[in-house]
């Protein structure tokens, strides 16, 4: 990923964008490996580093929301196996223990976990899967490079090991920042389709039940409100998934360009939980921002329905403010209301923005012309 986009160092002219756009919430995480870089030693730097982040962002009004681990882990512990080793989910709840008690007094809303459902996703939606001898020497180099004997990590992983140790790990980190600020919101991220059948619905319910049913629960027993992040629907045959219906408008990534499936999946997650819900990404994948324009709107009318419907939504959140490294598409993938230059690391806001900005300061759809 290289310096991505510097916004270790450039995080206040992002929080200025954000404020120059009438925004009122910021969405980050704050990075394991920063904060603790050697098992049990917790770095001050790091953490007072963040707590500028946040102190940046209640001087420009802008709600922190605040991810405790968005797939990223520190190095030892990708050498200890990640999340397959029996110990990780105390060690996630240990992190985020210390951090909430440097960071929590001020935070607006807080996350354990970003998506730990998509390495259960991705089977069902990739038809491409890396062939297991390539696994073993990305594994082997990775291991080698951090002087370990074994290299765990997010995309290579025991799919019910992993589910076992993250939802553990959910559970104890969500009792540990609460244990710390009991009146702080705290939930978990989840990837989450717009499941729908063409047909009987037999492999879309077996699906949406592998993939989202264990973090469904987890949420009801412990979660004040669910992050949904939803960027596409799916369609389910009898045998599978399909393709999208012939002369649909696809963007990158092979997506279908479909506004609806933001509140078609709101509506799924709240009515599977009965908790709040906010839409902590979504968005566009596309280097052409008049589809991103034409997407902001219609999708939060979308969002707006099932909010008329009675779905407590407490916010949206677009994915995302600049574009940014998406991981394994590096930065061919833009989702940004802002490009960023690859060399300068400079901001430029796109005319979607602007779409988003009004929307925003109007909290209102209807904004009438530019």
């Amino acid at each position: 990923s290289g310096d991505a986009c510097d916004s270790l160092n450039r995080w206040a002219e992002d929080l200025d964008l954000v404020a120059a756009l009438g925004l009122n919430t910021y969405r980050f995480s704050i990075e394991w490996s920063r904060i603790e870089p050697v098992p049990g030693q917790f770095s001050q730097a790091a953490l007072d580093l963040y707590s500028r982040m946040i102190d940046g962002c209640l001087t420009r009004g802008i709600a922190p929301f605040v991810t405790f681990n968005h797939f990223t882990v520190p190095a030892w512990f990708a050498g200890m196996g990640h999340w397959t080793d029996s110990s990780a989910a105390e060690r996630f709840a240990h992190f985020c223990d210390r951090a909430a008690r440097a960071l929590s007094d001020r935070i607006a809303y807080a996350a354990t976990l970003n998506e730990p459902n998509t390495m259960r996703l991705i089977p069902w939606i990739s038809s491409t899967p890396i062939p297991a001898a390539a696994r073993e020497r990305i594994e082997a180099a990775a291991a080698k490079a951090i002087g370990a004997t074994k290299f765990g990590n997010f995309m290579f992983n025991d799919p019910d090991r992993y589910l076992e140790q993250t939802l553990a790990g959910h559970a104890l980190g969500f009792e540990a920042i609460k244990a710390i600020r009991s009146d702080l919101p705290v939930g978990v991220c989840l990837a989450i389709d717009d499941d729908q059948a063409v047909g009987p619905p037999v492999t879309r319910d077996r699906k949406r039940a592998d993939v989202n049913d264990a973090w469904l629960a987890a949420v009801r027993a412990k979660g004040d409100f669910v992050g949904v992040q939803n960027y596409t629907r799916r369609l389910w045959g009898p045998r599978g998934l399909i393709p999208a219906p012939i002369g649909s408008e696809m963007v990158d990534l092979g997506m279908e360009y479909y506004p609806p499936s933001l509140g078609n999946a709101v509506e799924y997650v709240h009515r599977a939980v009965g908790k709040p819900v906010f839409v902590t990404e979504n968005g566009v994948a596309t280097p052409d921002d008049t589809v991103r324009a034409r997407y902001i709107p219609s999708v939060l009318d979308g969002l707006h329905r099932v909010i008329r419907g009675g779905v407590p939504v407490l916010g949206y959140i677009h994915w995302t403010l600049i574009d940014n490294f998406e991981w394994a598409s590096g930065y061919d993938a833009t989702y940004g209301l802002a490009a960023v230059d690859r060399k300068t690391f400079a901001r430029t806001l796109k005319p979607s923005a602007k779409i988003f900005e009004r929307i925003a300061r109007a909290n209102a759809l209807n904004i009438g012309p530019a």
